[in-house]
């Protein structure tokens, strides 16, 4: 669809990384929840977050600017609507996210484009962010957990283990442990496994422990395509893990994913997921972009890939469902 203003569309994507840099800033300075506790103006917010008001007062107009901040008079506010989001005391706080999206690490894949795009895949070394024990996935564990809480949740009730009985339950690529942890807290009688590097399951395992589910929480450190995943699990789960590689290295996880389940049990692959045009909706459209520039040969597929891949893998069917209001979506493949 042609944009409304294409001026305004080119000059806005121009200078998109100054919005990012505001957001950071702001979180940075704990900005979102300085106003959040009543200082209003930009004297009170500059003593909260201790730094000079003309630079908070600069930082708070933009933030205005930008939808993020209300101003009436000389007083801020929180957005109503995204404010929750931004408040770290907040239950749906999510700002920790942009730590990890907006790092250095992710900044340096996107700084040549063009460089990734006539080699095919990432400039950063051989094996881009995949390398073994890579630290940035102990960073994006800590800064993501938040918001992988929220669609793990959502996740969990998708799923809806029996509550009667008990249930095993793999986290592929666990991270912060997030998925795992709130399939735990809807499910009294699941264990889970969590398995990744071994510098990350730290992160996972205090999560664990903050949700009281350390005593079925169970670490399993490795490489996933060389540790053995076991067997008779019930689900598994692979959350944000395969657009990191090409199909057929996918099929081999999915592969591992079949053997391990009992039968008529299920992976469910959390993921952003275009539609068959690849250029809608616009968030996994464009996170083939990021596996581009931070992987060897990561993608964004679409269901129809995700389902023959599951096929070749040994899965009679597969289902995509939403995750909303997360822009992402999971496919449930199921063993005969």
């Amino acid at each position: 669809m042609p944009a409304e203003n294409p001026l305004a569309l080119l000059f806005e994507t121009f200078t998109a990384y100054q919005r990012t840099g505001a957001l950071k800033g702001a979180v940075d300075l704990d900005l979102f929840t300085a106003i959040a506790e009543g200082n209003a103006t930009a004297a009170a917010v500059a003593a909260r977050c201790r730094a000079p008001e003309r630079g908070v007062r600069i930082l708070c107009d933009t933030l205005t600017a930008l939808g993020f901040l209300q101003k009436h008079d000389d007083r801020y506010a929180l957005d109503p609507a995204v404010g929750p989001f931004l408040d770290r005391r907040s239950p749906v706080y999510l700002g920790s996210a942009v730590t990890f999206l907006a790092s250095p690490t992710v900044r340096e894949s996107f700084s040549d484009v063009a460089a990734a795009v006539r080699k095919g895949g990432t400039v950063m070394g051989e094996q881009g962010t995949l390398s073994a024990e890579h630290p940035v996935w102990v960073d994006f564990a800590r800064s993501m957990a938040p918001m992988a809480a929220m669609v793990g949740q959502l996740l969990a009730d998708l799923l809806d283990l029996e509550p009667a009985r008990p249930a095993k339950v793999l986290d592929v690529a666990a991270s912060h442990g997030m998925f795992g942890i709130r399939i735990a807290e809807r499910h009294p009688r699941a264990e889970v496994v969590a398995l990744d590097w071994r510098n990350v399951l730290p992160v996972a395992a205090e999560n664990a422990r903050k949700a009281g589910v350390a005593s079925r929480f169970r670490l399993l450190p490795g490489d996933a395509f060389a540790v053995d995943w076991g067997r008779d699990h019930d689900v598994v789960l692979l959350p944000n893990f395969l657009h990191h590689f090409d199909r057929a290295t996918c099929e081999t996880a999915l592969g591992k994913a079949h053997r391990a389940l009992v039968p008529g049990g299920r992976v469910a692959i959390v993921e952003f997921v275009p539609d068959e045009s690849r250029v809608t909706p616009p968030d996994a459209a464009t996170f083939a972009l990021v596996m581009l520039t931070m992987t060897p040969s990561g993608d964004a597929y679409t269901f129809r890939e995700y389902e023959e891949m599951a096929r070749k893998a040994g899965f009679v069917r597969s289902e995509l469902h939403a995750l909303l209001p997360s822009p992402q979506r999971v496919v449930v493949s199921y063993r005969d």
